[in-house]
């Protein structure tokens, strides 16, 4: 079963992930991490760091001769930018000279892992709670898209609103459409936002341009979705078997992500059961499907069958060029934040990233479901499940 770990810091000498429970005899080549990679670091609004990596996945295990043998997928990240911080980051010697962070910023994990791990300098907090830590996260989500398409899954994360600015695209738009929008608005903006409506992308350029100018940041709402599923993924029969649970928890670990909407999600709340819950239908054609997709493509834990529709809501970036009030926690006395270097709006990389995350829960869940070990075996049972799903009767 697919499980992951990651090591590293921002600006330490690199990171590091270590892929656990991938299956055998997967097809791979260097683009499927590296053009994931290279992807991450793109999106208008994006800060200084960008233009200093050049992010490739140097494949440590796992991998021979083009194919996954079974074993853990371990790869790392070099960081180019270490070699300006190699003194300040170094493993053993503290340098005589060097200024201790002692200034939290508001809505960082500065103070509270300061607290929680009794560090002096926040560099130690900061340094591991970075976003940085996508570059190596995101490398799993890679291998699960690769995983996901050998089923004829896609998936695709794009910018649904920044500063309040949402996109304006017909419902229950294909995959297909929503890159063709977005495609379109990039274009027509000349600026990177996987934003697809070309009428309102000059003024989410314009709002991020604006923050620039003010010394601000911004936040905005990211949206994945999927082509259909396999009815059946994850579980009712406990709470931690949920595939929503799952997602959500999975979508809250993305860094200043603060929300996550299933479907129609707090819509809900506001509404009839007779208005909103997706009705069903039955042609020998398509078997069992549904004309509306409220649900988000899960009920009761599971997949239902049709396309998931996932949103996560995502904060400004908390260090902002303006500072903040804070607290010197050396002295306790008041002052303003320190600004170092910051992306300005991240919610276009996010999405890509939250794509990635959502693809490896779903791999988890078709692990679950149709087996481990080999993807020839994997996929048979993959097939034969489909069978049983359009012949499904009582």
């Amino acid at each position: 079963m697919l499980r992951f770990l990651t090591a590293g810091e921002s600006h330490g000498k690199g990171l590091t992930v270590i892929i656990d429970g991938v299956p055998s005899n997967i097809k791979l080549t260097p683009d499927d991490f590296d053009n994931y990679l290279a992807e991450r670091q793109k999106g208008y609004g994006r800060g200084g760091r960008q233009k200093i990596e050049t992010d490739r996945a140097e494949i440590i295990s796992g991998i021979r001769f083009g194919k996954t043998t079974g074993a853990p997928v371990s790869v790392f990240i070099k960081n180019k930018d270490f070699e300006n911080w190699a003194q300040k980051m170094d493993a053993w010697q503290r340098p005589s000279s060097l200024e201790e962070l002692n200034i939290p910023r508001p809505g960082h994990a500065d103070l509270s892992g300061g607290i929680r791990y009794n560090h002096k300098d926040f560099r130690n907090v900061l340094e591991r709670a970075s976003a940085r830590e996508t570059a190596a996260r995101i490398i799993t989500g890679a291998l699960a898209v690769k995983f996901l398409k050998m089923f004829d899954v896609e998936v695709f994360g794009f910018t649904d609103a920044i500063a309040g600015v949402s996109a304006q695209y017909p419902k229950q738009s294909s995959i297909k459409d929503i890159k063709k929008l977005a495609a379109e608005a990039d274009a027509a903006s000349q600026a990177q936002l996987r934003f697809p409506d070309k009428n309102n992308s000059s003024n989410v350029k314009a709002a991020i341009d604006m923050a620039v100018k003010e010394g601000d940041t911004l936040g905005g709402v990211l949206k994945i979705i999927t082509s259909k599923l396999p009815p059946g993924l994850g579980d009712y029969t406990q709470w931690d078997k949920k595939l929503d649970a799952k997602l959500a928890m999975a979508l809250m670990s993305l860094q200043a992500v603060k929300g996550v909407e299933i479907g129609a999600g707090f819509a809900y709340a506001a509404a009839t059961g007779s208005s909103m819950h997706d009705e069903i239908f039955y042609s020998k054609k398509d078997g069992y499907y549904r004309k509306t997709n409220n649900s988000g493509g899960i009920e009761g834990g599971m997949t239902n069958g049709s396309p998931l529709e996932i949103k996560a809501a995502l904060k400004p970036i908390s260090t902002v060029l303006k500072g903040l009030k804070s607290v010197n926690v050396k002295n306790k006395k008041a002052v303003k934040t320190v600004y170092e270097r910051s992306d300005v709006c991240a919610v276009p990389a996010a999405a890509l990233i939250a794509e990635t995350i959502v693809a490896a829960e779903l791999m988890k869940a078709f692990q679950e479901k149709f087996g481990s070990g080999d993807i020839d075996y994997i996929l048979s049972n993959y097939e034969n499940y489909k069978k049983y799903v359009k012949k499904y009767r009582v």
